[in-house]
């Protein structure tokens, strides 16, 4: 039996475009996502986030399920398009919806946990270049400023950005996220604007707001194995390592961009000016936590024709419904590495989970046996690490709800709350009772 302290924090997770809906209402306009998935062929069976789970109108009867599953803490995204629907126009009415939902939280004894950015991009920003063009900080920073003027007193902890390489390399590089850009100076400048828009965000709540509220940065982390001992696919990894996780660590942790990969990137790049004096210190300013989203480990075999000469290569771990392997030995391997080479901030397990092809059974109920195996993996996990003094210090599933997976559309269901996107019915799975389980006994 493994043991949680009592200040350990429980939670769950969602995000803006993938719950909210009503993309149309109190003076919300149109977000990179909304015009991407009405872009035939990036989103699956073009599904969009136009309704999604109705989250701005059922928001109670979410608070109720957040209810039953006694979270300590509950971790949403604010939607910028509806704080700032033009550039410099300030709508209260957007705003208010974050004030009920917080006061209902709070009411509840859920302690609300708010990420600044998950990615939906006010359009009027992106036709002004986005991310890739330097004034986006500004516009971050405004955006932020008022979020922490409305909000801040009844705030538990300010995320700052959700996995910035997904916004950045997916988004810009890959293709595969909106804008939907396949240019890999656009996703280093993007990044680069991403990461310094969090520094000043964290500098803002410290200086001029002079707030306590603990502050930080989500990052997802995938550690990567070579498929072998051979020096081409130990080169690949080293170069999957870079791309994915070092060049976030490095940046954010270390105040550096990782040489190794910035040789490598730079026949893509004509230069590296938009790295300016100064910005790397803004970027890597002390934060209170350090997020970390984990869903998989990646083996990784040398491949000439790639950018950057890796790809995965087969492995024969049991798979997720995305096709991700199940790696919890290997999560705890990817912690023991952080506090030996990054960081000593309290660390929180922002985002963890897992999609799998879920079904409502002929009792009513949604028997996920596979997800609740994985969640139980990955919660005892980390009661091993903090037995090992790693000092994990929360633990956020994802998701509270079914929702809009990003460019899988509503073909892949990562919920402990199944929903019916026809009826807008919630049941919550096994998992979900397996997880209020755990939660009131502070053990597996």
């Amino acid at each position: 039996m493994n043991r949680f302290s009592m200040d350990f924090i429980f939670g769950t997770a969602t995000s803006s475009y993938q719950i909210e809906g009503a993309y149309q209402e109190d003076g919300r306009t149109m977000s990179i996502w909304d015009e991407f998935s009405r872009t035939p062929g990036k989103v699956f069976n073009m599904d969009n986030g136009d309704v999604a789970c109705d989250h701005y109108h059922l928001y109670e009867k979410d608070i109720e399920v957040l209810k039953t599953l006694g979270v300590d803490s509950y971790r949403f995204s604010i939607a910028w398009p509806r704080i700032f629907p033009e550039q410099g126009k300030y709508n209260q009415d957007g705003m208010d919806f974050y004030k009920k939902l917080i006061k209902r939280l709070i009411e509840n004894g859920i302690k609300p946990a708010v990420t600044l950015y998950h990615w939906d991009l006010p359009m009027w920003a992106h036709e002004q270049g986005g991310w890739t063009n330097r004034e986006s900080v500004n516009w971050f920073l405004e955006y932020a400023e008022k979020c922490y003027e409305e909000l801040d007193e009844q705030v538990d902890m300010w995320i700052t950005h959700n996995e910035p390489w997904c916004a950045g390399f997916l988004g810009y590089h890959l293709g595969i996220h909106a804008p939907g850009h396949t240019n890999m100076e656009e996703a280093l400048k993007a990044v680069h604007h991403i990461l310094l828009s969090h520094g000043e965000a964290v500098d803002l709540l410290k200086g001029k707001f002079k707030s306590s509220t603990p502050i930080g940065i989500t990052l997802n982390l995938s550690p990567m194995y070579p498929a072998s001992s051979s020096v081409n696919d130990q080169l690949a990894a080293n170069n999957a390592d870079g791309y994915t996780n070092r060049w976030f660590l490095d940046s954010v942790l270390k105040g550096s961009y990782p040489v190794d990969m910035m040789n490598l990137f730079s026949k893509y790049v004509h230069s590296y000016d938009f790295i300016q004096e100064g910005d790397l210190e803004k970027i890597s300013i002390d934060c209170d936590f350090f997020g970390i989203n984990f869903y998989n480990r990646s083996l990784i075999e040398f491949h000439a024709a790639s950018d950057f000469l890796f790809r995965n290569a087969y492995s024969d771990y049991p798979k997720t419904g995305m096709g991700w392997d199940i790696a919890p030995e290997e999560f705890k391997d990817l912690i023991r590495r952080l506090r030996k080479e990054y960081t000593k901030l309290p660390i929180y397990i922002t985002e963890n989970g897992a999609a799998f092809d879920d079904h409502v059974a002929d009792d009513h109920r949604v028997h996920d046996v596979e997800r609740q195996d994985y969640v139980e993996k990955h919660i005892r996990a980390v009661a091993q690490l903090n037995e090992e003094g790693m000092e994990i210090a929360g633990y956020y599933l994802w998701s509270l709800l079914d929702n809009f997976e990003w460019a899988f559309g509503y073909d892949k269901r990562f919920g402990i709350t199944y929903v019916d996107f026809e009826t807008q019915e919630r049941i919550l799975k096994d998992s979900g009772h397996r997880y209020a389980e755990i939660i009131r006994n502070r053990s597996i």
